[in-house]
């Protein structure tokens, strides 16, 4: 049974700062690309931030560059965002994705090409 978890969500003040973290099992987790999605309510599901199997490269999305970092920890079968100068509108609820990756591709930000999500978090922030 394949399972993602995210956990670390919350309220926070604009301008602070929160960790979420993805935990999985059920799947060979090194050998799986990971992103972060979420949806604000009313709105589609939107690409945050995405990471490779080695952990080599990340891609952001324009409106988090800067003020969100993704990482993993394969040991741990762990994904992480970190995430500083949250703004209001960062509310929305966080997911995480795992996807096989056969050929190195530019299709992260699409969620069509996710195989597995979690349930996801949710991230309030505050004025």
């Amino acid at each position: 049974q394949v399972q993602l978890v995210e956990s670390g969500g919350g309220l926070v003040q604009a301008g602070g700062s929160l960790r979420l973290s993805c935990v999985a099992s059920g799947i060979a987790f090194s050998r799986y690309s990971m992103g972060w999605f979420r949806q604000a309510p009313g709105k589609e599901r939107e690409f945050v931030a995405a990471i490779n199997t080695s952990g080599s490269l990340t891609k952001y999305a324009d409106s988090v560059k800067g003020r969100f970092t993704i990482s993993r920890d394969d040991p741990k079968n762990t994904v992480y965002l970190q995430m500083n100068s949250l703004k209001v509108e960062d509310t929305a609820l966080y997911y995480c994705a795992a996807r096989i990756v056969y050929m190195t591709n530019t299709n992260y930000g699409r969620a069509t090409e996710y195989q597995y999500w979690g349930q996801g978090t949710q991230v309030t922030v505050s004025s």
